[in-house]
């Protein structure tokens, strides 16, 4: 039997290794683009920058110093000048897809920092692994600028995974609808008719505002929003204002909500505020070819006909009046039930006429 020559001894003292194994080694070596590592075979491994990270401005002895020791995947064996091609950056991401393929299919809750803002979405960053959340899959409503969500810690599940066309789709969207369905349940099964709530206006339209009351949306008619007239809500409310308002009616999920609250009813007191015989202060609030409507106070408008503006003739109540302008009469009648007042400047005249006669 031959005896083996001393460089043969030697190959058969280290570990034989294949392309695309997974070995351990420490560093020996650090260059700002290039990492040596011992992995126990007769050639040293080489990680080149490319292979640990996707920064190309990264100095990777900032990173990784001699004597630490790193888990790596073959790349080649051979590259060529008889050093051993090792990568990190793959093993990583095969680790951090492993990873993400489990919470996809366990439809696991994931937190990650938004990295990154385009004009379709969100990019967040598990893992080494980029996960693109759509715009339409960002907020449970219409969201026209992401840009709040630039650097934030948010909550999502994966529901779309392809590694092979590198694409993972996050959806933050149903987390929310399912929240919100949870506190919809909660909210309703305590909620009654006549309930004094707060809420936060979370859009404000031409005909009303929505009120957030936490998990549902009431809407606050423009008709409910003063005893009052409101002509334009967006001049009174704003997103985001606080408010505490009365429940008015619930429909199904439908919330009706009022600022009308029955001790504020300017009608309340009618037969002592606006006692037929009276002399009262208003404003012109609008006008028709037979009469002007007064505002007497906040929800209550009185009638002041057209023959009742003057002694003289009035063709139209806009001949001689003007909206806003304050005037002052006299209160002819009275209905609580049909909330109807009547005016007359005309009795006031004809009083101080009779007065300088006598």
């Amino acid at each position: 039997m031959s005896e083996l020559s001393f460089e043969q001894m030697l190959d058969e003292s280290f570990k034989t290794i294949h392309n695309g194994e997974v070995v351990e080694g420490t560093v020996i070596d650090v260059k700002p683009d290039e990492i040596i590592l011992n992995i126990g075979y007769k050639a040293d491994g080489i990680i080149t920058k490319n292979e640990y990270s996707n920064d190309s401005s990264l100095d990777l002895t900032t990173v990784v110093s001699a004597g630490d020791t790193m888990t790596v995947k073959v790349l080649k064996v051979n590259d060529g000048e008889g050093q051993v091609l090792l990568t990190y950056k793959r093993l990583a991401a095969e680790k951090s897809n492993e990873r993400l393929k489990e919470a996809f299919e366990n439809k696991e809750v994931l937190k990650a920092t938004v990295t990154q803002i385009l004009g379709g979405g969100l990019c967040a960053e598990v893992e080494g692994v980029r996960v693109f959340i759509p715009a339409s899959l960002v907020s449970d409503s219409y969201e026209k600028d992401l840009s709040k969500y630039d650097g934030q810690e948010i909550e999502f599940v994966i529901s779309e995974f392809n590694p092979r066309r590198n694409r993972v789709i996050g959806d933050r969207r149903q987390l929310l609808v399912a929240e919100r369905a949870e506190k919809q349940k909660e909210l309703f099964a305590r909620l009654q008719i006549g309930d004094t709530i707060e809420g936060i206006v979370k859009n404000v339209t031409d005909f009303g505002a929505f009120v957030d009351l936490g998990g549902v949306d009431g809407l606050l008619h423009i008709s409910e929003m003063s005893w009052g007239r409101v002509e334009n809500p967006k001049k009174v409310f704003k997103v985001g204002d606080s408010l505490k308002v009365l429940v008015k009616d619930i429909n199904d999920t439908k919330v009706a909500l009022s600022l009308k609250f029955p001790e504020t009813n300017p009608w309340a007191h009618a037969a002592e505020d606006f006692a037929v015989g009276s002399v009262i202060t208003g404003k012109v609030a609008r006008m028709t070819d037979f009469g002007a409507f007064v505002e007497l106070a906040p929800g209550v408008d009185a009638l002041l006909h057209v023959s009742q503006i003057s002694r003289a003739h009035v063709e139209k109540p806009s001949d001689v009046l003007a909206i806003e302008q304050e005037i002052t009469a006299k209160i002819v009648d009275l209905n609580e039930s049909e909330k109807k007042i009547s005016l007359s400047m005309k009795a006031i005249e004809m009083a101080e006429s009779a007065e300088d006669e006598e």
